[in-house]
Order: structure tokens, then C-alpha cells, then sequence
């Protein structure tokens, strides 16, 4: 698969303690899309399935859920099905009775187009959950200076949380009703600082209320840091 990055914990894309994995590679293009690093489909970011269930299976603390973005997962439906049915054979293991992680994925495609496919229909029936639907920047509530909150766990209104299994129902249903947007309280974004081959990156993981990005390299400029480049501009 090709792979963007992976990182565990996760407490911004979903319920609970989570480990995220971003797939490489989207054609859809969506105005205002913070992660336009991964938007080309690069042959360099291959990695076999296997290694990142490896990686799962050897991360330390708990695990209540697996959230995959990208990227556009559903743009790899091959590989995204191996995932997935190995996610699913980790958790249903017998040595992991007491597991109740999540499968939440998300997807720039609505979740009509999603599901017209026979591939992508046994792909949703492994998920949990999906978020399904392109990001709208005109459909983002929650400006940096908007007196209301941020979409729990979206980044625009026309975003659809649908419940896929009981235990999706169980920890997504409240906003897939009619109606219930739910607000995001907490933080919206935590930050990952990895030392690699290219030498020091810097990973915002979440979704951020609009300007909210802009707004911190203003101030990280004005604090001296330099942010080089950033995968939400041109």
C-alpha cells in the first residue's frame, strides 16, 4: 500500500486512544485540504500491509480504535481491504477477548458513491464507521474567530458520520442522527515531531477550525520558527 505516515496515540480523529494510519494518494483535490502532501500517488511511499499491521500489533498502550485517512483510502481498495481484514483478524484473535477497538474510516466520496460498488461495499462492511464526504470550506462552522465550536471530528457540515456495525452505533450514533452535529470541546489538533532521513518534520494531527493553521506559523514566525513548507498551501 502506499503509505503516508502512521502514528499512535491518536485522541483527535475519533473516541478513545487510537492509532491512525494515512494513506498516500488522492485525486480528489478538495479546496482547503490541509494534507495536499498527500495528494500524489508516490511509488517511493510503498509499504508491504503486513508491516503496518505489524506496527499495530507492537504498539505499547491501548488501543480502543484504528482511524485510516489519507490521502484517499477508497483509492486503494486492494490494499485497503488487506488492512482492514487484518485489523479485524488482530482484534478477533483469541488472545484479544477483551479488544473493543473501532475500525473508523475516512473518505472524500460520499457515502452513495461508497457504497455503489460491490469492492467498496465488502470494504464498508469491515468498517466500524465511516466519515464519508469531501471537504467544503464554505461548510466549515467553526472559524478561527466564530463564536461556535468546530464539527466533532469533521471538517465541514456536509460530512457524514455513518454507523456501520453495533459497536459504530454504539460510539458514533449520537451524530449520525438528523441533526446532531456534535462540537468539538477539546483539542482539536495535537502535534507530532518526527527526526527522519529528511531531517525534522512537524505532524498536526486532527482538524483544525479554519485560520486556525495560518494563525500558528503567524505566530511561530513572530516567535522566530521557521515553518517551511506546509501541506495546506499551494
Amino acid at each position: 500500500m502506499l503509505l503516508a505516515k502512521a502514528h499512535y496515540p491518536v485522541t483527535t480523529l475519533g473516541p478513545g486512544t487510537r492509532a491512525g494510519v494515512w494513506t498516500q494518494g488522492c485525486t480528489l483535490h478538495c479546496r482547503g485540504c490541509l494534507s495536499r502532501d498527500t495528494w500524489d500517488a508516490d511509488p517511493a511511499k510503498s509499504v508491504p500491509v503486513e508491516a503496518v499491521l505489524g506496527w499495530l500489533k507492537s504498539l505499547p498502550g491501548p488501543v480502543d480504535g484504528v482511524t485510516i485517512s489519507g490521502g484517499e483510502p477508497f483509492q486503494q481498495p486492494a490494499a485497503l481491504a488487506a488492512l482492514l481484514r487484518g485489523i479485524r483478524a488482530w482484534r478477533d484473535g483469541p488472545d484479544r477477548e477483551t479488544m473493543t477497538l473501532d475500525i473508523l474510516v475516512y473518505s472524500g466520496y460520499v457515502y452513495s458513491r461508497l457504497s455503489r460498488t460491490r469492492e467498496a461495499r465488502e470494504i464498508l462492511d469491515m468498517c466500524d464507521a465511516v466519515i464519508a464526504g469531501p471537504y467544503v470550506d464554505r461548510l466549515n462552522p467553526g472559524g478561527r474567530h466564530s463564536e461556535r465550536g468546530s464539527l466533532l471530528w469533521r471538517g465541514s457540515a456536509n460530512q457524514r458520520v455513518v454507523p456501520l456495525s453495533p459497536l459504530g452505533r454504539e460510539r458514533y450514533g449520537a451524530l449520525a442522527d438528523d441533526g446532531k452535529t456534535g462540537e468539538a470541546t477539546g483539542p482539536r489538533v495535537q502535534v507530532s515531531v518526527d527526526e527522519g532521513p529528511e531531517g525534522r518534520r512537524v505532524y498536526y494531527i486532527g482538524i483544525p477550525r479554519r485560520g486556525d493553521m495560518d494563525h500558528l506559523t503567524s505566530r511561530l514566525d513572530r516567535a522566530g520558527v521557521r515553518s517551511g513548507d506546509v501541506s495546506w498551501r499551494p
